[in-house]
């Protein structure tokens, strides 16, 4: 292992999740089944394609917390636009877009007005959800396509790997690349270090920006989407709290709160982990507000111990300069 590789918290984080999954394959009864293992695939894949974009926001310093209210938003209009006589194959591409859209007005709100991210996605958290309800109020539509539904549920020719797995292998390579080998992809790492110098260097800042806020509305919408297929249920509270797993998931996986720093294998790595303890407590029978508990002090953790970390290498590294000179 390299110098670079030893110490890292993408590496840490990687082993912690091979760890929890070996324990958890032993200790907790039915979790090594390859039925359970569809079910944790199924469980992680919305928390895994929001947080994608959601990587990519946090690296260049900014936040989407309206991304759950996006999906409920997206999956009431899909239950509207069913019960209206649209077919599935119509409205899987609007709704697609109109998630884009609800992304646009996040991004003129915080790129072209200058808003902070933060303050404007706690506020389109509460209005997206408000429209849901205006949509759909508190019913529910659930007579959707069953070929449809049957895929996201589905597996690989009868096996234990689920359709939906080849959708997260294809949106992890893409924005994998875009993250770590292009010049996008660059800009984005120095426009979360520093957006005025990244200006000067002639990164189109605001511009950049925006077309996270696009991609994140869109792909929230497309998990409005399988959420409501999986479940065969469109309703206006689908995926409430779920930006709290997603931004947990991204900031275990080594992305820093403050941006310019933080890898997609790393935050991969953490969407499995939280997604394997959460999968081993509901096996346990463990409450939804104790899986609430363990998921906010993961998140605490997250922004906790990586600037400690940090904070204690530079501390060290300061000593040894000072003990350069006598030695």
């Amino acid at each position: 292992m390299s110098k670079a590789l030893k110490g890292s918290w993408d590496t840490i984080i990687i082993l912690l999740t091979v760890l929890a999954i070996v324990i958890a394959s032993a200790g907790v009864p039915n979790f090594g089944t390859s039925r359970n293992f569809t079910f944790l695939i199924l469980d992680l894949l919305p928390i895994v394609l929001i947080a994608l974009p959601m990587t990519l926001i946090i690296v260049t310093g900014e936040i989407d917390l309206s991304v759950a209210s996006i999906l409920g938003l997206t999956s009431s209009l899909m239950g509207w636009f069913w019960n209206n006589g649209l077919s599935i194959e119509m409205i899987i591409p609007l709704v697609v877009v109109i998630g884009a859209i609800a992304g646009v007005f996040n991004g003129f709100l915080v790129n072209s007005l200058g808003l902070p991210s933060l303050a404007v996605t706690i506020g389109t958290l509460a209005l997206y959800r408000g429209l849901a309800f205006v949509v759909l109020g508190d019913g529910a539509v659930a007579d959707f396509p069953f070929d449809y539904t049957a895929w996201v549920t589905g597996t690989i020719a009868g096996g234990p790997v689920p359709n939906v797995l080849i959708l997260i292998v294809a949106l992890a390579i893409v924005f994998g690349v875009v993250l770590h080998a292009t010049p996008f992809g660059r800009s984005l790492y120095a426009i979360g270090a520093n957006d005025k110098a990244a200006h000067f260097a002639g990164i189109p800042v605001a511009r950049t920006k925006f077309w996270l806020y696009v991609a994140s509305g869109a792909v929230a919408g497309l998990v409005g989407i399988l959420w409501t297929l999986r479940y065969s249920s469109a309703r206006a509270d689908n995926g409430s709290g779920l930006e709290l797993a997603v931004v947990a998931a991204v900031l275990l996986g080594g992305v820093s709160i403050f941006g310019g720093k933080g890898s997609l294998p790393g935050v991969l790595a953490g969407v499995v982990l939280l997604a394997t303890l959460q999968n081993a407590l509901r096996l346990q029978d463990v409450s939804g507000q104790a899986l609430n508990i363990v998921t906010g002090t993961l998140l605490v953790l997250s922004v906790l111990l990586p600037n400690l970390a940090s904070s204690i290498r530079t501390t060290w590294q300061r000593r040894r300069r000072r003990q350069a000179p006598a030695s």
